[in-house]
């Protein structure tokens, strides 16, 4: 994996734990060798992840619509920053720029680009790993939820493991590293839907 899109906060939570993980992810992958793509933003936990890889000497792209950078959020120091028209375009950047998805803690706006990034591995628009950093537990009830979509029937037993969780970022990159893409809905018969 070349570049990742990591997707998280834009918000500074009180606990000072959330920002410090954002950071070390940053930093973490830079040592590593891969590019971080993010949303482009200078606050919370974005800006930390930002931050850490930059720090750290690694590639950051931020990719950032244009109603955010008139708002005065964004992050000028990214190695690139694509502004774009809006949020769609600003998910497809995501998925065009990166290798896979690393989903931090964060809000509505990460969940809508963690589900959008499965939704989309489940159809075929890519074939990429969609990780989930369960850090301190935050995703303990998503990850419930996922498996009751599973064992009620609105997930395929074919994609049943699109999300990849792990609880620290060496687990999770390594789960990502093994993972071996499934059939795509594209690809499926009549009888397998």
């Amino acid at each position: 994996m070349k570049r990742l899109a990591v997707y998280c906060g834009s918000a500074t939570p009180e606990d000072p734990r959330y920002i410090e993980l954002a950071r070390t992810v940053g930093a973490d992958l830079a040592e590593r060798g891969i590019g971080v793509v993010y949303g482009g933003g200078r606050l919370g936990l974005m800006g930390a992840v930002a931050n850490g890889a930059r720090d750290a000497g690694g590639e950051v792209i931020g990719v950032i619509p244009e109603a955010l950078v008139n708002s005065e959020v964004a992050n000028h120091d990214c190695d690139e920053l694509i502004t774009v028209s809006g949020m769609h375009e600003r998910k497809q950047r995501f998925t065009d720029l990166s290798d896979g998805f690393v989903s931090l803690p964060g809000g509505v706006g990460t969940m809508d680009e963690l589900w959008e990034a499965m939704s989309w591995a489940q159809l075929g628009y890519h074939s990429d790993p969609v990780g989930l950093l369960n850090a301190f537990g935050f995703y303990d009830d998503l990850i419930a939820f996922n498996r009751k979509m599973a064992d009620v029937g609105f997930v395929r037993e074919a994609h049943q493991n699109i999300l990849i969780a792990a609880d620290t970022l060496p687990d999770l990159l390594g789960k990502m590293a093994a993972y071996e893409p499934h059939t795509p809905i594209f690809r499926m018969k009549a009888d397998d839907l």
